[in-house]
């Protein structure tokens, strides 16, 4: 599992703080580098890793991890509530 706190940003007023990929459910569609190019990149296996998370909006970032096929992409707030993908 890879993740990274961010400084934060808000999504419809709930504020991202970490976003982790899962590296054993990716399947390297690169869905999320397509959408957020600076913040996610295929590494040299074709799994998505975690660039630069505050270069591209909340709203950009929050699209990135909906279009995952397989959902390997999860957004949790400042208190650890998973904010995407929905419970």
């Amino acid at each position: 599992m890879a993740e990274i706190d961010v400084k934060g940003f808000t999504v419809d007023g709930k504020k991202i703080k970490r976003i982790e990929i899962d590296r054993d459910t990716c399947i390297g569609a690169a869905s999320c580098a397509a959408l957020a190019p600076e913040a996610f990149q295929l590494d040299d296996e074709n799994i998505a890793i975690i660039t630069d998370p505050v270069s591209d909006d909340a709203q950009t970032i929050l699209l990135a991890a909906q279009s995952c096929p397989v959902d390997a992409i999860s957004l949790y707030d400042e208190h650890g509530n998973k904010l995407w993908p929905e419970a």
